[in-house]
């Protein structure tokens, strides 16, 4: 069975700044990986990419196997077709940093929008979703509501109900709790937690919430410069990282005698 995600050699660049470089790693089908690193180091990018919010300057990524923007015909990278691009996109949600809702619609217009207009779905059916999404994320009583009288946290959880209602196969989430009070990021990352304990639902994760990567990875990997420095599971990630990058990483974030070295 291939990777449900999978870069080969994939570059990114703005201009003459080269963000990725020939990066190469694959997250496998029910996986939870979580991209740690400093600012700047390339991983909204990777989001992006995947999202199709931005296209990769040279390699390939591919999902199920298959091409996501760029196939190689000929020795040369070949675009796909638009109508296939989007194909491949409607099985990939993403929750974004700024929640990212329509301010003119109510939280219900807002969860059954694509599902109704991308997917075809009825009215009602996408409606009975929506309703099961609210009540997962604890927001049954704000179908009606407009995102402006929802508190940040409240909004979140409903741009994780949207990017839900989809019923994605990916989930990227791209640092869900950094705009957020520190009091509220616990009732976002606990909607969070349950989805990853009650689904099989393959999950990307950028995020500065060390215990949430702790808690909810299969693997972590760090990111520094464009490129993969460490690549582990939680367990050695967070108390016996091998590199010296991410030791120094990991003590800036967790404080000094907060993890073990080798």
């Amino acid at each position: 069975m291939p990777p449900i995600i999978e870069f080969r050699d994939v570059e990114k660049r703005f201009g003459t700044n080269v963000v990725l470089k020939d990066l190469n790693f694959h997250v496998n089908k029910g996986e939870r990986v979580t991209l740690i690193g400093p600012s700047g180091s390339g991983k909204t990018t990777i989001l992006r990419l995947v999202m199709t919010l931005e296209e990769a300057t040279g390699g390939m990524i591919l999902i199920d196997g298959q091409p996501l923007t760029h196939e190689i015909v000929d020795g040369k990278r070949k675009r796909l077709p638009k109508k296939k691009i989007k194909e491949t996109r409607t099985r990939i949600g993403m929750v974004f940093q700024q929640f990212n809702l329509f301010p003119n619609m109510t939280v219900m217009e807002n969860i059954i929008e694509s599902p109704v207009h991308v997917l075809g779905q009825s009215k009602d059916e996408a409606t009975a979703r929506a309703r099961d999404l609210l009540h997962q994320v604890g927001l049954s009583d704000k179908d009606d509501a407009h995102p402006s009288s929802l508190s940040g946290g409240q909004q979140q959880r409903v741009a994780i109900a949207r990017a839900l209602a989809m019923d994605p196969e990916i989930l990227l989430l791209d640092e869900v709790t950094s705009a957020l009070d520190p009091e509220i990021v616990d009732e976002v990352l606990g909607v969070l937690r349950r989805i990853a304990e009650t689904t099989d639902i393959t999950m990307l994760i950028v995020t500065h919430e060390m215990q949430f990567a702790r808690d909810v990875s299969d693997r972590v990997l760090m990111f520094d410069g464009g490129s993969i420095v460490e690549d582990a599971p939680p367990s050695t990630m967070f108390t016996a990282p091998t590199h010296q990058r991410t030791q120094q990483f990991l003590r800036a974030v967790l404080g000094e005698g907060q993890i073990g070295t080798h």
